[in-house]
């Protein structure tokens, strides 16, 4: 996740940012806290508030951190640690080596928040009855939901990793275990979180009202529209392997620089084949015919217009080797984004042509 914000500091290396959005949850917070607490005969109900407000964004930090230190322990690279509206997120680069470190990774920020609640209910007993232990009472009771909630077994919450875990243990197969815990969490978001909402908080004689029917649709957009990302990253990652430079490259035909574009399309048309590279005098490619380009030249100027003007000079991000597969293929790509590139073999072999749209096609699961 990348979300630009305010920074706060850095923690092992790892900057913290805080997003602007959460300065509306905090608003909200004290909105909706400082007038009960003021009705309830709170001291100072809106300096508790905000209070509260600062506490939770603590607590969150606090619980990202516990994630990244051990992420950090284990060698993963992590981005950065942010704080949205709704949440918090460590953005952790690279995936877990084994079930026990993915485990590890998932399971400490919800017991960062267990301990962060018994030391606010603990501060709040020592505290008095003003606005600082009404804050304190609210992280306790804050700090406790949380860590139950993010213990419930779905992706993207701390549970959904566990539960990664546990079937990735089981099964050996880390991307069967993505898919099952990014099922448990849709299923958290359309089943648990309304029943929770409509049915257990009225019958426990909590307000039901609005705004909390609101907040838990915030809730569960989240969760879905988080466990529906990892759902199509595990069903990418089972599509990898299938992207080879050498199987979706295209055989090219070979025209000499300055030739008339519409020859050049004659010439791979009744040779049938789907690519043009141009080569200098001397045989060596020098430039990849781009396909939106052609298009974008009606037919009757063809005549007129050569392929250099319609292709694009090889550099070195534009050549790869027909043995360039799955992620490290999409990294070279991604570094020097074309809709054309140069497929050959160091060794020698034929010119071919890798066509951006063929590998979007593949990893959608698409036919050629």
């Amino acid at each position: 996740m990348r979300v630009r914000g305010l920074r706060l500091g850095r923690v092992l290396g790892v900057p913290v940012l805080l997003s602007p959005s959460w300065f509306l949850f905090a608003l909200a917070v004290v909105l909706l806290y400082g007038p009960a607490l003021e009705e309830s005969g709170v001291d100072r109900g809106y300096a508790a508030a905000a209070g509260f407000a600062a506490l939770l964004l603590a607590s969150v930090l606090l619980h990202e951190i516990g994630h990244c230190v051990v992420a950090r322990l284990f060698g993963l690279p992590v981005r950065s640690i942010t704080v949205t509206f709704l949440a918090g997120a460590t953005e952790i680069t690279e995936p877990p080596q084994t079930p026990a470190r993915e485990y590890a990774v998932a399971v400490v920020g919800p017991m960062v928040s267990l301990l962060l609640a018994g030391l606010a209910a603990a501060g709040a007993l020592l505290a008095d009855d003003g606005a600082l232990g009404t804050a304190l009472q609210l992280a306790a009771v804050a700090n406790a939901v949380v860590a139950v909630f993010n213990l419930l077994p779905g992706l993207p919450l701390d549970g959904g990793r566990v539960l990664r875990a546990v079937v990735w243990r089981l099964t050996g197969d880390p991307t069967r275990a993505t898919v099952a815990s990014a099922q448990a969490g849709r299923g958290i978001a359309a089943v648990v979180i309304p029943v929770l909402v409509v049915v257990v908080l009225p019958l426990a004689g909590a307000d039901g009202g609005l705004v909390s029917v609101l907040f838990a649709a915030l809730v569960a957009a989240f969760l879905w529209t988080g466990a529906t990302a990892a759902l199509q990253s595990a069903r990418l990652s089972r599509r990898l392997p299938g992207v080879t430079a050498g199987a979706l490259a295209r055989d090219a035909a070979l025209v000499q620089t300055e030739t008339p574009l519409s020859e050049a399309l004659r010439r791979t048309h009744a040779a049938a084949l789907q690519a043009i590279v141009v080569v200098d005098p001397a045989g060596r490619p020098v430039a990849v015919v781009s396909e939106k380009a052609v298009q974008g030249v009606p037919a009757d100027r063809r005549p007129w217009v050569s392929v250099d003007g319609v292709s694009r000079r090889l550099e070195d991000g534009l050549v790869l080797t027909p043995d360039l597969t799955g992620e490290p293929l999409l990294e070279r790509m991604r570094a020097l984004p074309s809709g054309e590139y140069l497929v050959r073999d160091p060794a020698g072999g034929p010119v071919r042509v890798l066509a951006t749209r063929d590998v979007a096609r593949t990893l959608a699961g698409q036919a050629g």
